[in-house]
C-alpha cells in the first residue's frame, strides 16, 4: 500500500496544477508571450499607419521596444514586398493638456 500513496497524493494535485495559468491571469502576473505578441501588434499597427518608429515608442512607452521594433520591421518588409501604401489615421489626435507650471517657477507666497 505504500507506492499507492504518492500517486494518491500526485493525483489529488493534478486539478490545481492544470489550472496554473488561469491562476496567473487571476493573480496578474504578466504573461510574456502575451507582452511580446501585443509590441508586436503595436509596432505593425505604427509601420501601417506610417507613424516613425521613435513615435511609436514615444506613444506607447509601456510596450517593450524590442517587440515594437520587431513588429514595425516585419510591416516594413511586408508592405515593401507587396507595394502597399501606407494607412493614415482618420481620427484626429485628442487635445494635449497643458502640463502644470513646474513649482521652481513660481514665485513663493509671502517673499
Amino acid at each position: 500500500m505504500r507506492p499507492a500513496l504518492p500517486t494518491l497524493f500526485l493525483l489529488t494535485l493534478l486539478p490545481l496544477v492544470a489550472g496554473c495559468d488561469q491562476l496567473s491571469a487571476a493573480l496578474g502576473l504578466p504573461n510574456p508571450q502575451k507582452a511580446e505578441a501585443e509590441g508586436r501588434a503595436i509596432g505593425s499597427a505604427c509601420r501601417h499607419a506610417g507613424r516613425s518608429l521613435e513615435d511609436c515608442y514615444a506613444l506607447n512607452a509601456g510596450a517593450s521596444k524590442a517587440a515594437v521594433f520587431a513588429g514595425w520591421r516585419e510591416m516594413n518588409d511586408y508592405m515593401m514586398e507587396h507595394k502597399l501604401e501606407v494607412v493614415p489615421s482618420q481620427i484626429p489626435p485628442a487635445p494635449r493638456q497643458q502640463a502644470a507650471a513646474p513649482e521652481a517657477a513660481r514665485p513663493a507666497a509671502g517673499h
